[in-house]
């Protein structure tokens, strides 16, 4: 009965689970907390105009969300997910960024015209419009708290500080050599925020000390498409190229990690956050990727590795997570947007402590165990590890056998000779042939060998007689075959080029050998001389 129940614990059986993806493994915890953003039902599909440039979610609760595509800022319901609201008169080009005011009261968006409108979300009026780019503006965002002041950057190369209520620039911050595509706002700082560049670099700016330029730079290595802070204000996130890179800002903007698992260039990135409220899995921050190539990735930046990639049918050009991490929204070139909000069960959402944007611990399938009652105990396969008790018998490794070693297994001496001499090693060569000498046929093969044949061998003796390792055989094995196919070497212009060849190679290892000799001449009595003394 003991021997019964400790079979059993050697065999467990694994639960049928269905395939969830191309490799069919297991999903972890969290990439179930990342498929479950899903599109509600009675969603329409939202597709816009032209690709998605950027998207924003307001800092306040419903956090509704902005999305800017061709001349147009479309604002769409927290709640719903149903657009809301379209603002698209008081820009007079295509617009490329979009930022919420901390109360949610006002937004900010930049277009290709080189201009940043300051607009009221209830009325769509332009409160202020803010001129000094002389080229497009790329990237417009408001400081964490700060309602008077804003930053923009365009391809002009230059940030622009700007004051809101007089609609005047305050600083111009240069430094940058190329078009400035992105930016963030410090997490911790009004003063303070981040630029990157297609000059690859990324500058930090700090407001109260500008006398410097810039206080800290980093070279991502790639043009700049998108950089963020993170949520510590410590660390600084850089996308561009096919890899996204974690800065720290506290250490003197070391680089921390590299991570390159996009195949295409990385064009937007953002926050998204996981776990309890409270408790060991608070505040759990992930870094959400998205590129050319239609793939968004998870990336955990506490323990540097990807947590969940899934791939959309587009080029993926913006991407944005609400600040309570209930909706998920990409924004893809063709103008679709993929909408996601996470379901969340009732159960979950009380032991969270009403927290939507976390998970539950999942515990494992209770697994069966095989017995020898069962038939399928009889038909384990290889992936089976045998237990203590077992008589492992291995299959003996298949030994590769060479062609001119199957030739002489079948006394074929002749084949097996121009096989070996028709490879590229040497050593191959002679020990066939001292093998043929052991069988005392190496002289009838050489006599038996057609002109092609016999050219092989005048080169391979032409190229190794004189090698130290080969020549007291090779120089005695060259003088028989020049004494029995003497005819056959004066009939043929190849074969009398090989012998020629031969000649002239021996005569070189000769006048080296008597160089040498005479240097050892030279050499021993001052060694004898030295020994002396």
């Amino acid at each position: 009965m003991a021997e019964n129940q400790s079979i059993a614990r050697t065999f467990p059986v694994k639960p049928k689970l269905k395939p969830t993806s191309a490799n069919s493994t297991t999903p972890t915890p969290e990439s179930k907390y990342w498929r479950s953003f899903k599109t509600p039902k009675d969603l329409q599909s939202q597709t816009l105009v032209s690709a998605i440039t950027s998207l924003s979610f307001s800092p306040i609760s419903p956090h509704d969300f902005a999305a800017t595509h061709s001349a147009t800022v479309s604002i769409f319901s927290g709640q719903t997910l149903e657009p809301k609201t379209t603002i698209s008169s008081a820009f007079k080009d295509s617009v490329t960024s979009a930022s919420f005011r901390s109360d949610g009261r006002l937004i900010a968006a930049g277009d290709l015209s080189g201009a940043v409108q300051v607009l009221d979300l209830k009325s769509r009026v332009p409160l202020r419009r803010l001129r000094g780019h002389t080229r497009p503006v790329r990237v417009v965002r408001y400081p964490r708290a700060d309602k008077l002041h804003l930053f923009s950057g365009g391809d002009d190369a230059v940030v622009k500080y700007w004051d809101i209520t007089t609609e005047s620039k305050i600083y111009n911050l240069l430094g940058h050599k190329d078009y400035v595509r992105c930016g963030d706002a410090s997490p911790v700082s009004d003063d303070m925020f981040v630029s990157g560049s297609y000059d690859h670099t990324v500058k930090v700016w700090d407001v109260r000390v500008l006398n410097s330029g810039s206080v800290m730079e980093f070279d991502h290595g790639k043009p700049v498409e998108d950089v963020i802070y993170l949520p510590s204000g410590g660390l600084v996130a850089t996308a561009g190229g096919n890899s996204v890179k974690i800065w720290d800002v506290l250490g003197g903007g070391k680089l921390l990690y590299t991570m390159e698992s996009h195949n295409k260039t990385v064009t937007s990135i953002c926050v998204g956050k996981i776990g309890k409220e409270s408790g060991e899995e608070a505040q759990q921050y992930r870094i959400l990727s998205v590129s050319l190539d239609g793939y968004m990735k998870v990336f955990d930046y506490a323990k540097f590795k990807i947590t969940h990639s899934m791939r959309f049918p587009n080029p993926l050009m913006s991407v944005g997570v609400s600040p309570d991490c209930s909706t998920r929204v990409i924004g893809a070139s063709n103008g679709t947007l993929y909408i996601g909000r996470r379901k969340v069960k009732d159960s979950e959402s009380l032991e969270l402590g009403g927290f939507g944007g976390g998970f539950a611990p999942v515990e494992e399938p209770q697994r069966r165990v095989l017995r020898p009652s069962y038939f399928r105990y009889f038909q384990r396969g290889q992936n089976e590890k045998p237990s203590e008790w077992d008589y492992l018998i291995k299959k003996p490794k298949k030994i590769k056998v060479a062609e001119h070693d199957k030739l002489l297994k079948k006394f074929m001496h002749k084949e097996a000779l121009v096989a070996a001499l028709s490879g590229k090693n040497p050593e191959n060569v002679v020990a066939v042939m001292e093998e043929l000498v052991a069988r005392k046929k190496l002289l009838r093969c050489v006599s038996n060998l057609e002109t092609e044949e016999l050219g092989l061998l005048l080169r391979f003796l032409q190229r190794y007689s004189t090698m130290p390792r080969f020549s007291r055989f090779l120089m005695g094995l060259t003088k028989k075959v020049i004494e029995m196919r003497t005819e056959d070497i004066k009939s043929s212009d190849e074969l009398r080029g090989h012998i020629r060849n031969l000649k002239r190679d021996v005569e070189e290892e000769i006048r080296v050998q008597q160089t040498l000799q005479q240097i050892q001449g030279i050499v021993c009595p001052l060694l004898k001389i030295a020994a002396r003394r």
